[in-house]
């Protein structure tokens, strides 16, 4: 069994880019056990098959407690420790080849509290894990927030002690479709692309998203291109780049693109 765990921002498309991704595995023969770990959702683009507001919900503890959203949220999180040997026996009842988890819109509630990170290794076990961070594709938009996100993702990386993917999601509100396909064009508007390039200096870069020193600003672009290889465009709404994300994906958890794992037996077994 292999876990993808879906991370990021709130607002990132995390939730759309389960539902994109399970569906695209899905109609290639793939048996995908969708979870949703975000005990506030009220509303989701998708049916979770193992599902945490079935032990633990963010408006229960608010009116039982008196708490706002926010503390609400971190407690009801916090909880999940006591449910996570439930969630992991409904995950291997349905004895899917792959998990989805889908994380609570707020990240740091999961990637940076104590229990967070304990939960998610109590859940995953020793299966062979990835996290797909969710990023919009309009926080890749200029320098600052550039580098404002890829810090995001690299300290969600250290804390979750996974190899990580990172998926700019929302590509469809920064350009045509048409045009995704354009790097040139693409990284005169998404400034992220252009700072992880090789062709680009980081000397260039520290000068454009200067802020405390150039030395630190070259230092970090240097880190961020060694850590990030590779960026992945999507649109889960138009479901552009999603077979992309999944190549991404397998290359870590089996060190290939084949659609069929050693653990599937039956359905399709084409290749890319």
């Amino acid at each position: 069994m292999y876990f993808v765990i879906v991370a990021g921002p709130a607002g990132s498309g995390k939730s759309t880019f389960v539902s994109a991704l399970s569906q695209w595995m899905e109609l290639n023969g793939l048996n995908v056990v969708k979870v949703n770990l975000d005990p506030a959702s009220e509303v989701l683009p998708y049916v979770p098959d193992v599902d945490v507001r079935n032990y633990v919900t963010t408006r229960d503890f608010m009116t039982k407690y008196g708490l706002g959203p926010n503390g609400a949220l971190v407690l009801s999180v916090d909880y999940l420790i006591n449910y996570v040997n439930d969630l992991r026996r409904e995950i291997d009842e349905l004895s899917g080849n792959y998990v989805i988890i889908d994380l609570p819109g707020q990240l740091e509630i999961v990637a940076f509290r104590r229990l967070g990170p304990i939960v998610l290794r109590e859940l995953v076990k020793n299966d062979r894990s990835v996290t797909a961070f969710m990023l919009d594709s309009h926080m890749a938009s200029n320098p600052h927030s550039s580098y404002s996100a890829l810090l995001l993702a690299l300290s969600t990386m250290y804390r979750l002690r996974l190899p990580l993917v990172l998926v700019l999601n929302k590509a469809d509100l920064v350009t045509s479709l048409q045009k995704l396909r354009d790097l040139d064009n693409l990284s005169t508007r998404l400034y992220i692309l252009r700072l992880l390039s090789e062709d680009y200096s980081c000397v260039s870069a520290s000068n454009d998203a200067f802020f405390i020193s150039l030395d630190i600003g070259e230092a970090l672009c240097s880190i961020f291109k060694e850590v990030f290889k590779e960026v992945i465009l999507v649109s889960s709404k138009e479901m552009w780049g999603v077979e992309e994300a999944y190549a991404s994906i397998q290359r870590i958890l089996i060190g290939g693109e084949d659609f069929v794992t050693e653990e599937y037996s039956e359905g399709p077994s084409h290749k890319d």
